[in-house]
């Protein structure tokens, strides 16, 4: 008798313990999966993500996020458009090359025009991305220019760096034919710099990037400003670049300011999130603004008229409804691509 108590006890507490774990998958299953595209480790975007998924998952707690690197701001857009990706990170330039069907986009057969089906909308733009090159300092290399016949880091396939850098190549006169390309993330090129094997590498981040301020704690650098004439017709020409100053001191040995162009980082939302889902984490990323300010090296507070202007593609939904409660309308609001509008 006390064999067969003792046995039914056992089972009870089997099948107890069966329906705790029933339950706790019936309670997970309203979880949404949020895969969200960063870059490479040793860039700003995922440095910022990581922190920026860790305060918002406090925020969201049906929400899991799920941090992904990836090669940069083309291969996160394609990755929204074919549905891997639910949040992502991209360059402002990119995102106007992606709607206009243009540079990358516009080629046959390229990697980045596939998977269209899921569309996607703007959440935030966030901080100036720096366009540096950054070359060794007791290199001859004084301008962009000198760059003609070098080995030079020119940023990973589907990377915004890349198109910098062929768009900055060629207002010095320059194609890539023209020099040694090596499709590289910042962490790789700066490793080929410090082993001898580069003369120069793009990097297209908020500054000072990890890459290359690690870089220079082993090696002396210099960042290469870009003439004024050059910035202004980079400016004109493409109306994504602003002019941007990396000021002195930013990193180890830089004794003096540098002159160059920058692009908007935009934080882009599929439209499979729902309205509800994406105004709750545009609250949550102006609402941890300051906690953002340390994920990140520079100024990368989040600002409502910053964020809302200059973007070019229209807003998700449920940024747009954020936006509206603190009495602000974005510039392409009324071309909403988010869908959800509650």
């Amino acid at each position: 008798m006390k064999k067969w108590i003792g046995l039914r006890r056992g089972v009870a507490l089997v099948l107890g313990s069966l329906l705790m774990i029933s339950l706790a998958a019936c309670g997970d299953s309203g979880t949404e999966e949020i895969r969200f595209g960063t870059g490479g480790t040793a860039g700003t975007y995922y440095s910022y993500g990581s922190a920026l998924a860790e305060l918002t998952a406090a925020d969201l707690p049906d929400a899991a996020f799920k941090v992904k690197t990836t090669a940069g701001s083309a291969a996160n857009i394609r990755l929204l458009g074919e549905g891997f990706l639910q949040l992502a990170f991209a360059q402002n330039d990119t995102l106007n090359d992606a709607a206009q069907k243009t540079g990358l986009f516009a080629q046959p057969g390229s990697s980045a025009t596939i998977g269209d089906s899921v569309g996607y909308g703007a959440v935030a733009a966030l901080y100036t991305e720096s366009c540096q090159v950054a070359v060794p300092a007791n290199s001859g290399i004084a301008s962009v220019a000198d760059l003609r016949g070098k080995t030079v880091g020119v940023g990973e396939e589907e990377s915004g760096v890349l198109k910098n850098a062929d768009q900055i190549l060629l207002a010095h006169g320059l194609t890539r034919q023209m020099l040694t390309p090596r499709y590289l993330s910042f962490s790789a090129a700066a490793e080929a710099m410090r082993d001898g094997e580069l003369d120069a590498m793009f990097v297209t981040a908020g500054a000072p990037t990890s890459a290359i301020e690690n870089l220079a704690g082993e090696m002396e650098l210099r960042i290469l400003n870009i003439d004024p004439e050059i910035i202004a017709n980079l400016v004109e020409t493409y109306g994504y670049y602003t002019r941007c100053t990396i000021p002195a001191g930013t990193y180890p040995g830089q004794a003096d300011a540098v002159e160059t162009v920058g692009v908007k980082s935009v934080l882009v939302a599929s439209e499979t999130l729902s309205a509800e889902t994406v105004q709750a984490l545009t609250a949550s990323l102006f609402d941890h603004a300051a906690d953002l300010q340390y994920s990140a090296p520079g100024d990368t507070r989040p600002d409502l008229e910053f964020a809302t202007e200059g973007v070019s593609i229209p807003f998700h939904a449920g940024a747009i409804n954020y936006y509206a409660l603190q009495g602000v309308t974005p510039a392409s609001a009324e071309s909403n691509a988010g869908g959800n509008a509650q």
